[in-house]
C-alpha cells in the first residue's frame, strides 16, 4: 500500500538582502514519516481557487508553526510584538483550512495552524497572550527553554477526538507561542485548555479528522501521546488501509 501523501505547509521569510527563503524545521517531516506517511511541501504559490488540484494529489494538509497571523484578518489590536506577517501564506492557509472543513479532508494544525483554523473559520486570537489575558501563563517559553520543554499542562476534554487519540485527560505540553485563541469559531469545539484558560486545542466534531493543538508535538518524539495525534491523522489520510 502506497504512503498517504501529506502536504505540509511552509513559511518565507525574508533574508538581509531581501530574498525570499523557504523554511520548514524537519520534525514535521520525520514525525510525518515515523507515523507512516509521505510528507512533501505544499506549493505556498498556489492561486486559491486552484487549491483543489493540488490536494488531489495528496491526502492530507498539516499547517504548520511559524509567524503571526496579520490582525487585520480577524479584527485584533496591533501590537509590537506581532512578527513575520506574510499575506500571501495567510490566504493560503485560511483557504485550506476552509477547503478541508468543507469537504471532510484531513488537517491537522499545529501552533500557527491552530490560529489559522480558528481564524478561517470566524474566530480570534490575542495578539499578545502576556499582555491581553489577565493571569496567562508564560507561553513564549523558546528560546528561553528548549522546544522539547515541557512548560504547562492542558486538561484534555472528555468525548473529543482529541481525547479518543492520546487516551489522556491531561497532558504535559511545550509552548513557544506569543499568540492564542481568544473567541473560539462557531464550529469548533474545544478540546483542550490551559491552566489559565487559553484554548490548547480544537477540533471539528463531524469531521474524519480536523484537528489543531496549541503546541508542538512534532518536537516531543519520546512521547507517545503526542506521537499518537501524528499516528491519528496518517490513518485518516489513509483510510482503505
Amino acid at each position: 500500500m502506497d504512503k498517504p501523501i501529506i502536504g505540509v505547509t511552509i513559511s518565507a521569510d525574508e533574508n538581509k538582502d531581501r530574498t525570499r527563503e523557504l523554511n520548514l524545521k524537519e520534525a514535521y517531516f520525520t514525525s510525518i514519516r515515523r507515523a507512516g506517511g509521505e510528507p512533501v511541501a505544499f506549493p505556498m504559490d498556489t492561486p486559491v481557487d486552484k487549491l483543489s488540484d493540488v490536494l488531489s494529489s495528496m491526502k492530507g494538509v498539516l499547517l504548520s508553526g511559524g509567524g503571526d497571523i496579520d490582525p487585520e484578518v480577524f479584527g485584533g489590536l496591533p501590537h509590537p510584538k506581532v512578527y513575520g506577517i506574510d499575506p500571501a501564506r495567510d490566504a493560503v492557509e485560511i483557504a485550506l483550512a476552509k477547503y478541508c472543513a468543507k469537504n471532510k479532508y484531513p488537517l491537522l494544525g499545529i501552533c500557527r495552524g491552530t490560529q489559522v483554523i480558528n481564524v478561517a473559520l470566524g474566530g480570534t486570537l490575542y495578539t499578545d497572550i502576556t499582555d491581553q489575558l489577565p493571569g496567562a501563563l508564560k507561553h513564549p517559553c523558546y528560546p528561553e527553554k528548549p522546544r522539547n520543554y515541557l512548560a504547562h499542562s492542558v486538561m484534555i476534554k472528555i468525548s473529543t477526538h482529541l481525547t479518543a487519540i492520546t487516551r489522556q485527560s491531561q497532558m504535559k505540553v511545550n509552548s513557544m507561542h506569543h499568540q492564542g485563541i481568544k473567541d473560539l469559531a462557531p464550529d469548533l469545539t474545544l478540546s483542550a485548555i490551559a491552566p489559565d484558560g487559553l484554548i490548547e486545542g480544537v477540533e471539528l466534531m463531524f469531521h474524519p479528522f480536523f484537528l489543531g493543538v496549541q503546541w508542538h508535538p512534532e518536537c516531543l518524539p519520546e512521547s507517545p501521546s503526542d506521537q499518537a495525534i501524528f499516528s491519528a491523522f496518517v490513518r485518516a489520510a489513509n483510510p482503505e488501509d
